[in-house]
């Protein structure tokens, strides 16, 4: 993460991946940790302008969070939000992840979009 504050993509993604298959390995494909490493990785993409990279990461991580945690939880606020900035010019489905995500967060005051 810190490489990643600092701009320095090439650093951190060889770590974003390696943190993702160590927590695939250790804790299945269906684990909270395993979406936020992938919310982690698809970030970083996003943060690059390489959205189809990401866009299949951050969704992944929602789906994951929302069978993990379930639907209402601060975290897929979080992956609604992330979603929402991969559209783009796409504003109707922009607008659809952000009300989702911003619903969660009136519900939940944990809930802080990033």
């Amino acid at each position: 993460m810190l490489y990643k504050s600092q701009g320095r993509y090439a650093d951190a993604e060889p770590l974003y991946n390696r943190a993702l298959y160590i927590r695939e390995k250790a804790f299945g494909f269906n684990n909270a940790a395993v979406a936020e490493s992938l919310n982690n990785l698809g970030t970083l993409y996003y943060v690059q302008g390489r959205y189809a990279e990401a866009e299949p990461l951050l969704k992944r991580s929602l789906d994951t969070r929302i069978w993990t945690l379930g639907p209402e939880h601060p975290e897929v606020s979080a992956s609604l939000s992330n979603i929402a900035y991969l559209k783009e010019g796409r504003y109707s489905e922009a607008e659809d992840f952000f009300k989702r995500s911003l619903a969660i967060a009136g519900k939940d005051p944990r809930a802080q979009p990033r």
